[in-house]
């Protein structure tokens, strides 16, 4: 019997493309940074950032963010341990720009799951509006992050 959480992590792992024009944050749920900034520090939201390890490492991760690599073979299992962290409260995945975050959301949504957002404008902005860094929202460095995964999703 195929579970939900093995179609999840089957679905995550498939590569992440869209057709030409096409926006991979279409029809999900989009925080703006502003609004995900305050749930973050009133403790009403959970982060994770689905970077590469190379990209913590060269920005840094947002402030209260669980960096998870989405290229990681237990991601799917991963993220559904955060989402059970997170108690209730919303998920919010963040990337560099919002397309892997989008492309990801895309695929929960199409298997039904609730309680993820997306970031908009991820950590290095997108064109349309400044990201993470470029608004000047705390960062730690990649190792501090890490070592401050919870045990469930390490």
């Amino acid at each position: 019997m195929t579970t939900r959480r093995h179609v999840l992590s089957t679905l995550l792992a498939a590569p992440l493309v869209a057709a030409p024009g096409m926006s991979l944050a279409a029809a999900h749920d989009v925080w703006d940074l502003e609004t995900l900034r305050d749930a973050l520090e009133n403790d009403r939201a959970r982060l994770v950032d689905i970077r590469r390890p190379d990209e913590w490492r060269d920005t840094g991760v947002a402030r209260w963010a669980w960096p998870i690599d989405m290229r990681d073979a237990r991601f799917g299992e991963r993220l559904l341990a955060a989402r059970e962290l997170a108690a209730g409260r919303p998920v919010a995945l963040i990337c560099r720009t919002g397309n892997r975050s989008g492309a990801v959301m895309d695929k929960i949504r199409q298997i039904g799951w609730s309680g993820f957002v997306d970031a908009a404008g991820g950590m290095m902005g997108n064109g349309r509006e400044p990201g993470w860094v470029a608004r000047g929202y705390p960062v730690v460095t990649a190792a501090e992050a890490l070592a401050a995964l919870p045990p469930a999703l390490v």
